[in-house]
């Protein structure tokens, strides 16, 4: 307990987190146990070895599986991932596996028919099963990584073995789901329940799963970084920060093989301003020479609207820029004491009105 009040002291556990992974936890067990498991098909990483062994060892349901095989595995990368990751994962796994158990377990004893008809959202139908339950169970799992943890120890897993195996998270994820699904079908056949068909059609969840946390965890306006390498660096962040309402960044380069000083520009924009940055390029430069990015996270208020309304944005840029154009200026004409330009004088007239 010591230990959780000092790393919440730091800051690492924030209270509004765990509201949102228990939205997660519920959504996820919504669309396994309501949509995947009443149709026998299965979902990836440790939820899937859960509803492999929940077929298999009948008194042990998923729920059990589900903190049995997690918890350890979470305590074991404790030291690799974290305090605060380890926290919220466990969690939502916790919130996972009771709302498993009040599907599965409990409204059944109230209501015998719930799981007569197979899904009792769906029915029998497979593809709607594996569509929309993949679909829920990616948008919980990518909600929870999205406010810090991960609903799968195998990603822990991954995380601490990969390196030592030679290979990337990925294809230690993937590998030991291909193991995972060839298991199910060769039993599922085995035992004569079922057909190849049903990890095939889990894998269609899979890969709908994998989408939707894509979607969530990095969101709908994914940011851009671009690289913009013109002579014109001045009037084209000029015309982007006009445009956008946010700052840039330039920065000073040499050409390799013109052996000339450049400068570049740095910016972030979201996916839905990409074509207009690319016009206003082409509009100032032709020859600019332009490198678009996707970027994993952002921090900061450069790219997310500020507070500021666009107008009030793009007239504090120009108020910037016109007092740093009169500081140049400035120190150009120092050599020349008391004497100002039409231009300067022009220019601060403006700034006065």
């Amino acid at each position: 307990m010591s230990v959780f009040k000092f790393r919440y002291e730091k800051g690492d556990l924030q209270p509004s987190n765990f509201i949102m992974l228990t939205v997660a936890g519920i959504i996820n067990a919504t669309g396994v146990t309501l949509f995947l498991a009443p149709v026998n098909l299965y979902d990836s990483g440790v939820s899937g070895l859960s509803m492999f062994l929940d077929m298999l060892i009948a008194p042990m349901p998923l729920w059990s599986w589900l903190l049995i095989i997690n918890f350890p595995i979470f305590l074991f990368g404790m030291k690799k991932q974290g305090v605060a990751f380890t926290v919220y994962s466990l969690y939502a796994i916790l919130i996972y596996s009771l709302t498993s158990m009040v599907f599965q377990n409990i409204i059944p004893a109230y209501f015998e028919e719930f799981f007569a008809n197979g899904s009792p959202i769906a029915g029998k139908e497979v593809i709607l099963c594996s569509v929309f339950g993949g679909m829920l169970s990616g948008i919980g799992s990518g909600m929870t990584i999205r406010y810090g943890g991960t609903m799968d120890g195998m990603e822990t897993l991954a995380v601490i073995f990969s390196k030592r195996l030679n290979m990337t998270v990925g294809n230690f994820v993937m590998i030991f789901n291909v193991i995972l699904y060839i298991s199910i079908g060769a039993t599922v056949m085995g035992m004569g329940t079922g057909d190849f068909t049903v990890p095939l059609f889990s894998i269609i969840a899979y890969y709908v799963n994998g989408k939707a946390v894509d979607f969530i965890s990095q969101g709908i306006d994914q940011a851009k970084g671009a690289i913009i390498i013109t002579t014109e660096y001045d009037t084209v962040a000029s015309a982007l920060s006009a445009e956008f309402g946010r700052g840039l960044t330039i920065i000073d380069a040499k050409g390799y093989y013109s052996q000339s000083d450049k400068k570049f520009i740095y910016c972030v924009v979201n996916r839905f301003q990409v074509a207009k940055l690319r016009n206003i390029v082409s509009k100032y430069d032709r020859h600019a020479f332009v490198t678009i990015n996707d970027i994993a996270d952002v921090f900061g208020t450069s790219v997310k609207n500020s507070r500021l309304t666009d107008k009030r944005r793009r007239e504090k840029l120009q108020r910037l820029k016109l007092a740093a154009r009169q500081a140049q200026e400035t120190d150009d004409g120092a050599d020349a004491p008391g004497e100002r330009t039409e231009s300067t004088v022009e220019k601060t007239t403006e700034t006065e009105k």
